[in-house]
């Protein structure tokens, strides 16, 4: 499982546990809540009407008394209130008092006159000089019949306890505000619930991208292609930086022991070649012996010069990450450049260069300096192997939004164990004419170039007999005209 998930699924469980307990605790918090303000409610009005209540009961006139009619009356009053949208027509109380034995004397319904209350706890309580309150359904399997009822005692002018009033109303008559704030609670439960899974999906996604940017990035560095540390932020970014700087100190110290090991190898034959030549010197020759040797001398040691030439130039290329300004290159005017670095080789060699006379415009983003080194590289190579008094072609071509440029010779071709390893670093075939081998450093240095450019370079054999280097560079600009 992808880490971005597993902080995702971590953070959406904690989220979503701490909602549901939340919620919980809100919505089993709401009913309790309303039925206490309720009872609040009915407890001061039950204290108001048992002062007024007061004088009927100790008169004896109770149930038939002015108290009486005006309670009454309640039933028949329109109320026509709206209650935070609840429209409210008819008063819910029921009153009934009950005189100091529990015996109800007035019962605003009618219903339970003359019946013994004294073992109900909201009278029996009273009675004992307690809050006296009770809920009762009226129907015992049905929890909606639930009523609410609420005593106080009824005092003579000396304060002694003449009778019980009591306030009852329906739980039901709160259901509605109940139910509304429970679906109030709930539903900005579950809008949390999703912006809290949107935020958990966001942060997931964004971590997810900084750590696979830096993964794709070390794994393009483990396989040895040219990687780019990416853009990411906070200790992301330290954490890049920390690994490209572990990358270039890695890379150099590997560079370096690499280097040392092929070049001192490569430097072996050609140092051999002069040591054994001084050697033969320092005694008495022949002038034309002499002479042999001195240009043998001569040439390993322009062997050894260029070798370290290129590989100066192949080093600084392979140890860049990209271009730090490329600009607008004519491909076209560059092979002229390059022709004509390349005609005293031609001319030594009795080789002929062949340039298409009419040709598309060829523009590509890059450093001019690398791609010149590049094509000389590739000519140099085709001039070695191509026979006296052939050609060496040279095309230009749009392949799938790259310039191809091709540069064929007629020499013997590439043998079939060498296909794979002619863009190795110091590895080179040897001379049809039996020349000494290169640097094996030219073309490694075109593949360098071309990976640095965002293409690509290969050499295969030629339908006919002979090679074809071909190099690919992507395309800034299409077809624009020709140039001859």
């Amino acid at each position: 499982m992808k880490i971005g998930l597993r902080i995702l699924l971590g953070y959406f469980l904690i989220v979503a546990l701490a909602a549901l307990l939340v919620g919980r605790v809100f919505v089993e918090q709401i009913k309790p809540g309303v039925r206490q303000a309720m009872e609040d409610t009915l407890g001061d009005t039950a204290n108001v009407l048992a002062e007024l209540a007061t004088d009927d009961l100790q008169a004896g006139r109770m149930n038939d008394g002015g108290f009486a009619r005006r309670v009454r009356a309640l039933a028949s009053r329109e109320v026509g209130a709206d209650i935070w949208g609840f429209a409210k027509q008819r008063v819910d109380y029921r009153v009934y008092v009950t005189d100091a034995r529990g015996v109800v004397v007035f019962d605003s319904t009618g219903t339970d006159l003359g019946a013994d209350y004294s073992r109900w706890n909201d009278v029996y309580l009273t009675l004992l000089g307690r809050y006296g309150a009770r809920s009762t359904r009226n129907d015992p399997n049905d929890e909606a019949t639930s009523v609410m009822h609420v005593a106080a005692p009824v005092r003579d002018a000396d304060g002694a306890l003449i009778g019980v009033l009591t306030v009852a109303k329906p739980n039901r008559a709160m259901a509605p505000f109940i139910a509304r704030s429970q679906a109030v609670v709930t539903r900005w439960g579950l809008v949390l619930m999703g912006a809290a899974l949107l935020i958990g999906v966001l942060a997931a996604w964004w971590l997810s991208r900084q750590l696979g940017s830096l993964r794709r990035y070390a794994q393009a560095v483990t396989a040895g292609e040219r990687a780019t540390l990416p853009r990411t932020a906070g200790e992301f970014n330290e954490l890049g930086v920390a690994l490209e700087s572990m990358r270039r100190q890695l890379e150099g110290k590997q560079y370096v022991e690499q280097y040392v090991h092929t070049l001192t190898h490569e430097l072996k034959s050609p140092l051999a070649a002069i040591r054994g030549a001084a050697e033969l010197l320092e005694a008495p020759l022949p002038d034309a012996d002499r002479q042999r040797f001195v240009r043998s001398i001569a040439t390993q040691g322009e062997r050894l010069a260029q070798m370290i030439d290129q590989l100066l130039a192949l080093a600084a290329v392979e140890h860049r990450q990209r271009l730090d300004a490329p600009v607008p290159v004519d491909l076209g005017a560059l092979l002229d450049e390059v022709a004509a670095d390349v005609a005293p080789a031609l001319l030594a060699a009795s080789v002929r260069l062949h340039l298409p006379a009419s040709a598309p415009v060829a523009t590509v983003q890059g450093d001019a300096f690398l791609l010149r080194q590049s094509l000389r590289n590739l000519l140099d190579n085709a001039i070695a192997f191509a026979p006296r008094d052939s050609v060496v072609e040279v095309t230009w071509q749009q392949d799938a939004g790259h310039w191809r440029i091709d540069v064929a010779d007629r020499g013997p071709g590439v043998p079939g164990y060498a296909q794979d390893r002619v863009f190795e670093r110091f590895y080179s075939l040897a001379r049809p004419d039996g020349g000494s081998r290169g640097s094996g450093l030219g073309l490694c240095f075109v593949a360098e170039a071309a990976s640095l450019h965002g293409g690509r370079a290969a050499l295969v054999n030629r339908d006919g007999g002979g090679a074809v280097a071909s190099l690919w560079l992507p395309a800034s600009a299409g077809v624009s005209g020709t140039s001859s």
